[in-house]
């Protein structure tokens, strides 16, 4: 089979291969693309007052147990800490999906917010369906059969203007042999 059949018979079958995940992996990364520019996703980040944390690790789980709603008992529902010490701030993301931002001056919870950007990252790499079983059997393989896809989309891209090419080449050596007054031969590519 030529190469170029060859290529055009696995873009298409790998196309509808991967269409589903694809799709999956194409949406929520343009959710994940605005996460900084939109709240719905990602909360927007406030300033504290201090560069230099002055409020304890206890200091900060106390002040977002002092938030009934987020309904802290203690550090197993708090899932990690982001120390933000330029902007003043520390992110308190809780295994419930919700964040609380405190002050790192004063201790202040300053916003509680529900944080969608890990649950979208975990649909946009597969773990959220099954765990790693769809992020490796699934996703993985959607990946690389996107570069697979890309590759031979070039490739049938490139085909067309290679040969334009080649044809105006043996083209214009033919002219100037008859304009040299010799026929010129010409082997087939």
């Amino acid at each position: 089979m030529h190469f170029n059949v060859l290529n055009r018979k696995v873009h298409y079958w790998a196309s509808a291969a991967i269409a589903l995940p694809l799709l999956v992996i194409i949406g929520s990364g343009l959710l994940l693309q605005m996460k900084k520019h939109w709240a719905w996703v990602q909360p927007s980040e406030r300033r504290g007052t201090g560069s230099v944390p002055a409020t304890s690790l206890e200091g900060i789980l106390a002040s977002v147990r002092g938030v009934p709603s987020l309904g802290v008992k203690g550090w197993g529902d708090v899932n990690r800490l982001d120390v933000r010490p330029r902007r003043g701030v520390v992110k308190v993301w809780l295994n419930s999906g919700w964040e609380a931002q405190v002050d790192l001056g004063t201790g202040r919870v300053l916003q509680t917010a529900y944080r969608r950007s890990d649950l979208i990252e975990s649909i946009h790499d597969g773990s959220f369906f099954a765990g790693d079983w769809t992020k490796l059997g699934l996703f993985l393989p959607a990946g690389c059969g996107l570069l697979v896809l890309s590759l031979s989309g070039l490739w049938m891209f490139w085909v067309p203007f290679a040969a334009k090419r080649r044809r105006t080449s043996v083209h214009s050596g033919l002219e100037r042999s008859l304009k040299m007054g010799r026929p010129e031969r010409h082997r087939k590519s």
